[in-house]
């Protein structure tokens, strides 16, 4: 199976340990994020994975070289000259998943013991253009869900922002986004954006017509590690997890 890795990040909320290391370089407990991230992914039998990279792209090649690719079969999309954001770093990376199988995303930030398994598995019963990981954790940054965990909108806690379809009710439950995704390769025939584009826009310009959900993570390890206090937990999460 197919999963792309969202390495490129500049971890500026990590400086001053990013400013001359990639953030998927830096260690969480006994692995460095990336390589947490590519045996999770080759554990639940996803074994061929692209990876973009900006931020010290070059480290992370030369690491993965060193290690072999971890016994996986492992692709670069280089944004070396732009920073594409999440949904233009997956629209880059879209040659890749040409077997029209759906395939999962993984933010490198991640740290935890979710069954990616059941994720797909969850995905391919349900159907839809995509599945959303969600927590019920507290963030400034909500995505929206209705009784059916379909997707309904955005909101922003701290500035009031509220983003729902024209067709939606404000009948919906607040979520917090894991950074895990299950995508259907279609998705990319309905993305009219280029260049630099956060897929969360893309969710939610197409909340409206297609079936996106909402996969609820009630999993007892999880951490994002994209600040010092929270890589630090995520080392201690590590320390917990082992791979087969």
């Amino acid at each position: 199976m197919r999963a792309m890795i969202l390495a490129a990040g500049l971890g500026t909320r990590l400086r001053p340990l990013t400013d001359h290391r990639p953030k998927a370089l830096l260690m969480a407990g006994p692995y460095t994020l990336l390589q947490f991230a590519i045996l999770k992914l080759k554990s639940a039998g996803f074994d061929q994975i692209i990876i973009n990279v900006h931020h010290h792209a070059p480290m992370i090649v030369s690491y993965l070289e060193e290690n072999r690719n971890f016994g996986c079969e492992i692709a670069i999309s280089d944004e070396s000259d732009e920073l594409l954001d999440t949904g233009g770093g997956m629209k880059k990376a879209s040659w890749f998943f040409s077997d029209g199988r759906p395939f999962l995303v993984y933010n490198a930030d991640i740290v935890g013991n979710l069954d990616l398994k059941a994720l797909y598995d969850y995905h391919l019963r349900h159907g839809g253009i995509a599945t959303l990981v969600v927590r019920n954790r507290k963030t400034s940054r909500y995505l929206l869900f209705d009784e059916k965990m379909q997707l309904c909108g955005w909101e922003n806690i701290k500035t009031g922002e509220l983003r729902l379809p024209a067709n939606r009710n404000n009948k919906f439950t607040r979520l917090a986004f894991s950074g895990i995704h299950i995508i259907n390769p279609g998705l990319f025939r309905l993305t009219t954006q280029e260049g630099k584009f956060s897929i969360i826009d893309t969710y939610l310009s197409l909340a409206g017509s297609e079936r996106i959900k909402g996969f609820y993570d009630e999993s007892t390890l999880w951490a994002d590690a994209g600040k010092p206090e929270s890589l630090e937990e995520a080392g201690k999460i590590a320390e917990l997890i082992s791979f087969k």
